[in-house]
C-alpha cells in the first residue's frame, strides 16, 4: 500500500500526517514493503525545504522525527504511483480530482473522512500559533490511528 498525504505546501500538515504513519509503521513493525507513506503540496512554495520548525517541534514532543523530508509539489506520476492520496481538507481534495488524469489508478479522498469517519478538513496551522500546530498534530494523529485501524480490518496487514 503506498499512500500520499496532501496539503498546501507541504511543510506543517503532510508532512506531519507522513511522519506520524511512518511512526506508527515502525511501531507496529511493518516492513517497508507493506507500507510506503509521503507527503507533497498543491503548491511548490516550499519545494525542497524542510517541514515547517514549529511542526518539527510538536511532533519531536510525541517522539516523532521529521528528519530527512522536504517538501515537494503534487505531480502527475503520483497519480499512479499512490494506491491511496489523503487530502488535508476539501480545497485540497478539489485540487486534486481536478489535476488527476483519466488513467489515475489511485483512490483521492479527504483524509478525516477516510481515515476517522469525520467529514472535517484539517485546518491550516501556518499562520497560527504553537497551540495550533499541537491541536493539528492531534488531529492527525488521531486520524493515523483511524487510517490504520481501517487498514487492519481490511486485513491489508494480515500476515506481516
Amino acid at each position: 500500500m503506498k499512500i500520499l498525504f496532501v496539503c498546501t505546501g507541504n511543510i506543517c500538515r503532510s508532512p506531519l500526517a507522513e511522519a506520524l504513519a511512518r511512526h506508527e509503521a515502525l511501531r507496529q513493525g511493518l516492513p517497508d514493503s507493506l507500507l510506503e507513506v509521503e507527503s507533497a503540496g498543491t503548491q511548490g512554495y516550499h519545494q525542497g525545504d524542510p517541514p515547517d520548525p514549529r511542526s518539527i517541534e510538536v511532533a519531536k514532543r510525541v517522539g516523532v522525527s521529521m528528519q530527512g523530508q522536504k517538501a515537494r509539489k503534487v505531480v502527475l506520476e503520483d497519480f499512479e504511483r499512490f494506491d491511496l492520496i489523503l487530502a488535508m481538507d476539501e480545497g485540497h481534495l478539489k485540487s486534486l480530482r481536478r489535476m488527476a488524469p483519466s488513467n489515475s489508478t489511485a483512490q483521492i479522498d479527504l483524509f478525516m473522512t477516510y481515515a476517522a469517519g469525520e467529514d472535517r478538513d484539517v485546518p491550516d496551522p501556518y499562520y497560527g500559533e504553537m497551540q495550533d500546530f499541537i491541536a493539528v498534530r492531534d488531529m492527525v494523529s488521531h486520524g493515523v490511528d483511524g487510517l490504520f485501524a481501517r487498514l487492519e480490518k481490511s486485513n491489508y496487514f494480515k500476515g506481516k
